[in-house]
């Protein structure tokens, strides 16, 4: 089955336009064609051919991160920033395992000779030793031996080396999925927070693939912005037509936008207009910044007077 739209003769994907040329003009139609295995158009009953959703705008949007589909050549949908990094999650798994298998092998055996365990009768007559327990892997005794009566065997730890592939493996994981080298990295020897600044310079790679996935989620989000402005108006709303659409995304976590407006306060009156600082850190458009800007200057002189 193979889904396609039209807006104003537009479509969405390929396919023949002839199949999308009927219908009211400048309204989005989403219209249905089904193939058998053959590649012949079949018709089934109860399935709508074409739909006229009636609104200038798309109601839907599909929304995949902006990565290359490795999986499926020429498709139109996405997959997930850890579609190329199984591999490094199985390697991230094993390296945890054999972390804390290291400590379990590795713990501290004693071996005592057998006449420090006491004995017991059994059903034929005979003396036995009295186990310690199935579940007991640190102490072991020593059969017909009365030599070195107690005797530790303490193995060397790896875990150095251990924790040293872990950090390896959780470093891949993070380069492969785009988040950076140290995103998942455990080795953070300083101990205190970071500051938005450090969280910047230490993750550009996090931060190059956030503004990526941003650019493509910022469409998606406009569009469907559009479809309810529209979808309300028709609705009886009194809402003003939506123009030019923005999204603004707050990334303070990783970059200090706090910091930048401080410097960007500081440019104003010698590099920068008022207006300016309002229309980047406001999202307003110039005609709104520069009005607003007006009034802001008039309102200070007005109180320094006073």
């Amino acid at each position: 089955m193979q889904q396609r739209s039209q807006n104003d003769g537009a479509t969405m994907g390929s396919g023949p336009s002839d199949l999308l040329s009927h219908g009211n003009a400048g309204t989005y139609k989403i219209v249905t064609v089904l193939f058998d295995e053959d590649g012949n158009i079949v018709e089934p009953a109860g399935v709508c051919a074409e739909y006229d959703t009636g609104s200038p705008f798309a109601t839907f949007s599909i929304v995949k991160p902006a990565v290359d589909n490795t999986r499926v050549d020429m498709s139109p949908y996405g997959q997930s920033v850890f579609a190329d990094a199984i591999d490094a999650i199985k390697a991230v798994d094993e390296a945890f395992d054999s972390v804390f298998n290291e400590i379990s092998v590795s713990k501290m055996r004693i071996f005592l000779s057998d006449v420090l365990f006491d004995k017991e009768s059994s059903g034929t007559g005979k003396k036995v030793t009295i186990p310690f327990g199935k579940n007991d892997c640190t102490v072991f005794r020593k059969v017909m031996s009365t030599e070195d009566m107690i005797q530790e065997f303490a193995p060397a730890l790896r875990t150095s080396s251990q924790v040293e592939a872990f950090r390896i493996a959780l470093q891949m994981l993070g380069d492969l999925t785009g988040f950076g080298l140290s995103y998942f990295d455990i080795d953070d020897s300083r101990g205190y927070l970071k500051t938005a600044t450090e969280v910047a310079s230490d993750s550009s790679a996090l931060m190059r693939n956030v503004a990526r996935h941003e650019h493509a989620l910022e469409q998606s989000i406009a569009g469907i912005c559009r479809a309810l402005l529209c979808v309300s108006r028709c609705l009886g709303e009194s809402i003003p037509e939506e123009g030019s659409m923005r999204v603004d995304f707050d990334d303070s976590i990783v970059t200090d936008t706090a910091a930048e407006k401080r410097i960007a306060m500081s440019e104003v009156g010698v590099t920068m207009h008022p207006w300016e600082y309002r229309a980047r850190f406001f999202g307003e458009d110039e005609e709104t910044a520069r009005e607003r800007a007006k009034g802001l200057g008039k309102g200070a002189s007005e109180r320094s007077m006073g």
